[in-house]
């Protein structure tokens, strides 16, 4: 990533976030407090996923599930054995980055439509697990998990704060040499390979970190709702997570957190129409990966600073301005 394009992406994220934060101000009801803390739950997860695939390009089918293995860890520490949020939360990232690590392990020697299916295979066969657990996860009749705020304004602010926290990370991670190892990964696996880039454990490493900050998401929805079930890992979150990172452009720091605001702020205006908010978004999908893959945010970008014009070819300088003595033969 070019320097100037991701201190303006970096600054861009950090006014976005302050503009979301100051929105308490002119907002009059929880409703809408509540709408826009969930948004920063998906915003959360849409920045996990893209690090794994629009800086690593690896295309994995279970952020929402990662999310759920986060909310569920630190619910069961708090249900049965009444642990803190404050143990529960950190329990949750190294929970979900542990599984990440060891899932990793397994699916990133994968490619392609492989690593996909593979991931939606253990996202879909976990979600089923603890639907059917009824005794320790109460399936689908929900577990009641302690609140870790009094005050809904006091969640808005920890989830902007732990937002702002991701992206600073996701930054100078990219700017690291680790980062930039999996930027040449997406781009050309077998020329980073070559170069000495230690491929799969730099993968493995991108999939366990996407991992562990799905966790902490989902550990601080755990504790918002304060009520969670197996359909936090449904393949429709995860296509919704999906659908947010197209829209708002894959492989750029602003890109999630615009789709992410952008897709579920508008599904809570579609909500009356019943599943047609689900066509609406799908189309959209299809719409930015045909004709603008950049998304919202590479549309911005090229109003924002336009592509320079070509330089002028230099001028040839004429015979008689040249510094050789009549005499010398010219020199080739």
């Amino acid at each position: 990533m070019h320097v100037t394009r991701a201190v303006m992406e970096f600054a861009i994220t950090l006014l976005l976030l302050a503009v979301v934060a100051a929105l308490p101000l002119g907002l009059g009801n929880d409703y809408w407090l509540g709408v826009i803390i969930v948004s920063m739950y998906f915003a959360m997860l849409a920045s996990a996923w893209n690090l794994l695939a629009g800086y690593t390009g690896q295309f994995s089918l279970a952020p929402a599930t990662f999310g759920m293995i986060g909310a569920y860890t630190t619910g069961l520490l708090a249900y049965h054995y009444g642990i803190s949020p404050f143990l529960g939360i950190p329990a949750a990232i190294v929970v979900a980055g542990l599984i990440g690590l060891l899932l990793g392990r397994v699916v990133m020697r994968l490619r392609g439509p492989y690593l996909a299916l593979t991931t939606l295979a253990f996202a879909e066969i976990l979600r089923v697990v603890i639907g059917n657990s009824i005794n320790v996860t109460r399936g689908d009749l929900g577990l009641s998990v302690p609140g870790l705020l009094d005050s809904r304004l006091g969640y808005y602010f920890l989830f902007v704060g732990i937002l702002a926290l991701i992206q600073i990370g996701l930054f100078f991670l990219l700017r690291s040499p680790g980062g930039l190892y999996l930027q040449a990964i997406r781009d050309d696996e077998i020329a980073a390979a070559s170069r000495g880039v230690d491929v799969v454990f730099w993968k493995t490493a991108s999939f366990a970190l996407s991992s562990a900050a799905s966790g902490l998401a989902g550990a601080l929805y755990a504790h918002f709702a304060q009520l969670i079930s197996p359909e936090l890992g449904l393949i429709s979150q995860t296509g919704l997570v999906i659908s947010m990172v197209v829209i708002g452009g894959m492989g750029t720091l602003v890109g999630p957190l615009i789709g992410a605001f952008l897709v579920y702020v508008t599904s809570e205006y579609l909500r009356d129409f019943g599943g047609y908010q689900l066509i609406v978004f799908a189309a959209l999908v299809i719409l930015f990966g045909r004709f603008f893959r950049e998304g919202l945010w590479g549309l911005a970008r090229r109003a924002l600073l336009p592509a320079p014009a070509p330089a002028a070819p230099a001028a040839v300088a004429p015979a008689a301005a040249s510094t050789a003595p009549p005499s010398e033969p010219e020199r080739l």
